[in-house]
């Protein structure tokens, strides 16, 4: 995961990018199956690198393959993004111990949850006993955020009243309109120039 991360900083072509972040989320989802977390496993594994990728691949069919260079190094970013990392690092020296069962966060309802939940519920799945069962509300709450942005992607997505077509071909015409009104520009500079002199 380290290697990936590195490259993608370091990558100017953004189609390997893309790739890279796709593989990256691969990884992250992997790590998830390996910590027993297999839920946020397939949401990492559909979301990171399956949605997230055709979303920007997507974007990068209207943009350019290649990121723009700069020739000017800004450090008040590299300085910032070392100080809220050094921040991150910090906080985390706080964190109890990766598994271990005295940490604050297993002596509320896990116990309950754990010793209860195939009584009370049913499945044989912790996880999902307490998403459908004990946190229902939550997971409802969730859901309808999720249909919301859902709607709204389709609402900017849909069809531009009055034209017939999809945003997309209209994005591609308002950049063939652009360049045409960029041709009349020029066209119309170079007459007043020749007007002038």
């Amino acid at each position: 995961m380290a290697a990936s991360a590195f490259w993608l900083v370091r990558l100017r072509n953004l189609f390997a990018v893309v790739m890279l972040s796709g593989v990256y989320s691969l990884f992250a989802a992997a790590l998830y199956l390996v910590m027993d977390a297999v839920d946020v496993a397939f949401t990492e594994a559909a979301v990171g690198a399956g949605i997230s990728t055709v979303l920007m691949l997507s974007t990068l069919a209207l943009t350019s393959r290649t990121e723009k260079s700069h020739n000017k190094l800004s450090v008040m970013p590299l300085l910032l993004v070392f100080i809220t990392g050094g921040v991150l690092v910090y906080g985390t020296f706080d964190m109890p111990r990766y598994g271990d069962i005295n940490a604050p966060i297993h002596q509320h309802v896990a116990n309950h949850y754990i010793e209860k939940s195939a009584a009370e519920v049913g499945p044989p799945n912790i996880v999902t006993s307490i998403l459908a069962s004990y946190r229902g509300f939550d997971t409802l709450g969730e859901t309808a955020v999720v249909f919301t942005a859902a709607i709204g992607v389709l609402a900017i997505l849909g069809r531009v009243k009055g034209q017939g077509m999809s945003t997309s071909r209209v994005a591609y015409r308002r950049k063939e309109d652009v360049e045409e009104e960029n041709k009349e520009d020029d066209k119309a500079v170079s007459d007043k120039k020749e007007t002038t002199s």
